[in-house]
């Protein structure tokens, strides 16, 4: 991402726009407040103290298997557990939307040639003091076995790894991946929140697979010390984490609060030390009605905006009638008034997502750069009509989408003006509401009937969006693509090195997927970062990883 700063538009600048809608080509692929909500980051203490505890809301997760699912409300704890070869670093001078990396259970690492990489471990390294692994020492074994289990468990992250062909501990603190051919991103996944933490044999040999608490034992600066289901987790500090004097915070308490108005009510009195939404984060409804409050209640408290790259999509069961027609998949893209969506669900305030999130604006197309497909970012409930009339549904028709809240008011909004839209022009959507484990193990897979709607993973860089989600029988094809011009495409852009280059071939698969619409994406709003004062030495980003950007951060209170 570049440093570029998108014009500024206000709430009431896109309202004098007009009422009866906006074309989307006509707006930046990224809107922003035009001034900020309070100050920014504040100077770091001259001296991090030692001690304390941390106050955050999060999730109850469906299990504790990370190597399964991408499921947020499981890699958030993990993110505190676990450790990966490389990492994302953190802190308050990492822009957000910018994941410089840098060595984590590897101390060095260099690419041998186009398809062998090297990594050389940190000695030393512990586990947590837990039954079955009992503290023993990580080994280049541990890596060789964690990537081993996750190309044979053929979860949701194979796709991060498929290229690899061998994995080798060359010594006992040496580790060689072999590829089976070049793959760009390589390190990108290596280094990814979304995956890649690294296990202990004897927890899958005990307990079967890691769903259950008592197999999160990791290397990470924290432990699971208690679940309570429903309740909440408790961390606490790992005495012998591998960095010399980290973590500083004793204690992490994760709150599970389902209830809106509860959670709101907690924030306000100074139970949470981090906004409650993900990722540490308020929603801008919400925090519309509560900023003037806060200034009384919670004097000092840090916020920042930055643009968010969660994306919400429609997906389609396009290997069968009627989404397998094209013109129905285009016709619904069309139904989209992503303008009323931004007035309504983001106060305004939001950017309209093509193919790929605008967020990662390095390589997102803007929206008039699309090609032909741009202009189906236009709102328009009469060509919507003549696309469906055209594919023989003049009265439209019924369906279902496969829906799960995720325990957020703003999504369930969002979901209700989707229908309502879709309604505009004949498609009569009816909602197949499941909770979050039956989502992500059926309508996250592809398993549904008609539709299904909700946020994609929050991935750091295109090719998670793009390969896993499009490429031919890939588990997070949702949307069942069967298509060989794009699957190339794809491919080819994972075996090209040079950046340039590989940006080309990125636009041309959003050129194409533009005109496709296998899922139509809807607008995301901007996240607004909160923080108490006391917490020091941190800095909000995108992305699961809460337990990094807290390794190095304190509290002073």
């Amino acid at each position: 991402m570049d440093n570029a700063v998108p014009t500024p538009i206000s709430r009431r600048a896109l309202l004098a726009a007009g009422a009866t809608g906006l074309a989307a080509a006509a707006l930046p692929s990224r809107l922003t407040s035009p001034t900020p909500v309070a100050a920014q980051t504040p100077a770091a203490s001259a001296t991090p103290k030692r001690g304390g505890t941390l106050n955050i809301r999060a999730w109850d997760p469906p299990h504790f298997d990370h190597i399964l699912a991408h499921a947020y409300r499981t890699h958030v704890v993990i993110s505190f557990t676990h450790s990966r070869l490389l990492r994302h670093k953190a802190g308050p001078g990492v822009r957000p939307g910018s994941f410089p990396i840098e060595g984590d259970l590897a101390e060095s690492w260099k690419q041998v040639n186009d398809t062998t990489y090297e990594f050389k471990l940190r000695r030393g390294v512990r586990f947590h003091t837990k039954p079955p692994v009992n503290g023993r020492e990580l080994t280049a074994d541990d890596v060789r076995y964690t990537f081993e289990y996750i190309l044979a468990d053929k979860g949701s992250n194979v796709s991060m790894y498929k290229s690899i062909a061998k994995i080798e501990a060359t010594d006992k603190y040496t580790v060689r991946f072999t590829l089976k051919e070049p793959f760009a991103w390589f390190l990108d996944m290596i280094a990814s929140p979304m995956a890649g933490a690294i296990i202990a044999k004897e927890c899958v040999e005990k307990f079967g697979d890691l769903k259950k608490a008592d197999a999160v034992v990791g290397t990470g600066p924290w432990q699971l010390d208690s679940y309570r289901p429903n309740v909440g987790l408790t961390l606490v500090r790992h005495p012998q984490y591998f960095m010399p004097g980290l973590p500083y915070l004793d204690r992490v308490e994760i709150h599970v609060d389902e209830d809106n108005a509860s959670r709101t009510a907690a924030f306000l009195a100074g139970k949470y030390d981090l906004g409650w939404e993900f990722p540490g984060t308020i929603n801008r409804s919400d925090w519309v009605q509560i900023a003037e409050p806060l200034k009384k209640r919670r004097p000092g408290l840090q916020v920042l905006e930055y643009p968010s790259n969660v994306v919400n999509d429609l997906s389609f069961r396009a290997d069968k009638p009627p989404f397998n027609d094209v013109r129905v998949r285009q016709a619904v893209c069309l139904a989209m008034d992503r303008k009323a969506q931004i007035d309504s669900i983001f106060e305004g305030v939001g950017a309209v997502n093509g193919p790929l999130p605008a967020a990662l604006d390095d390589w997102a197309l803007p929206i008039a750069q699309l090609g032909e497909g741009a202009k189906l970012y236009t709102h328009s409930v009469a060509e919507a009509k003549r696309l469906l009339a055209a594919a023989g549904h003049p009265n439209g028709f019924p369906a279902s989408i496969c829906f799960a809240t995720y325990g957020s008011t703003q999504l369930v909004d969002h979901m209700q003006l989707v229908i309502k839209q879709l309604k505009d022009v004949g498609i009569d959507a009816k909602l197949d509401q499941k909770e979050y484990g039956a989502y992500q193990a059926s309508c996250r897979l592809g398993k549904f009937d008609s539709m299904g709607f909700g946020p994609l993973t929050p991935f750091l860089e295109p090719d998670s969006f793009l390969f896993g989600q499009y490429y031919t029988g890939e588990p997070r094809n949702r949307s069942h693509v069967n298509d060989a011009v794009l699957d190339d495409l794809l491919v080819r852009q994972r075996r090209t090195a040079d950046v340039k280059q590989r940006r080309e071939v990125i636009h041309q698969i959003q050129r194409h997927l533009a005109k496709q619409q296998y899922y139509v994406h809807v607008p995301s709003g901007q996240y607004i970062a909160v923080w108490d004062p006391a917490l020091k030495g941190y800095g909000p980003n995108l992305g699961y990883d809460y337990g990094g950007r807290l390794i190095a951060a304190w509290v002073e209170r």
